[in-house]
């Protein structure tokens, strides 16, 4: 089967709209939000390396290797950050979740979980996935600690993995949930949004 862009997924919190150049202004204003590009331990892209960074998820997109989108808070129309399927597998099928970056006064407001929760459920339910899979530098202990909280379990560690812009050799972690596990991390995840709606 093949694993086609899903086009828009809305939630009560957040929508995603597919990635386009239209989304340039929005996203360097997101990415100011926190000055995102100086964690050395990630890769952000800086406001004026945003065109470049939507232009090369695009071409990933027409390549087939990536599936991008750009997130907008639903109550003020905020355009708050970036995700994406990757590592796309048709045939088993799988794929990782990641590229993802938001803005520092969206997170914690519920709208990175909804994401994932609009991404997780699209893939388990609509492409049918195995599983779902995420990756972080074992330096970006607050990445690590989220995507533990989505109910995800650690599967290893890539030792020596990539070479960053920053030089380093960095060590990956390697998170994934199985089929199986979705509807318990589901539970979960539409408990913590509720949790965001009700306040």
């Amino acid at each position: 089967m093949a694993l086609d862009h899903p086009g828009t997924l809305r939630g009560s919190l957040v929508t995603l709209e597919p990635l386009a150049l239209a989304h340039l202004e929005g996203l360097a204003a997101a990415v100011s939000d926190g000055e995102l590009w100086k964690l050395w331990y990630t890769s952000i892209p800086a406001p004026d390396e945003m065109e470049t960074e939507i232009r090369r998820r695009l071409g990933l997109q027409e390549a087939g290797s990536m599936l991008p989108f750009t997130a907008r808070r639903n109550d003020t129309g905020a355009i708050i950050g970036m995700t994406t399927f990757m590592n796309i597998d048709s045939i088993t099928p799988r794929v990782e979740i990641g590229s993802t970056w938001n803005a520092l006064s969206a997170q914690s407001t519920g709208t990175n979980p909804e994401s994932k929760l609009l991404l997780l459920q699209h893939a388990f339910e609509v492409w049918g996935c195995t599983a779902v899979e995420f990756r972080t530098d074992h330096n970006n202990h607050q990445s690590r600690a989220a995507i533990a909280r989505l109910g995800a379990k650690q599967d290893g560690v890539l030792r020596a993995h990539l070479r960053p812009a920053a030089g380093y050799l960095r060590d990956t972690v390697s998170f994934s949930i199985t089929h199986p596990e979705w509807a318990g991390v589901k539970l979960g995840l539409e408990h913590r949004i509720a949790k965001h709606l009700a306040a």
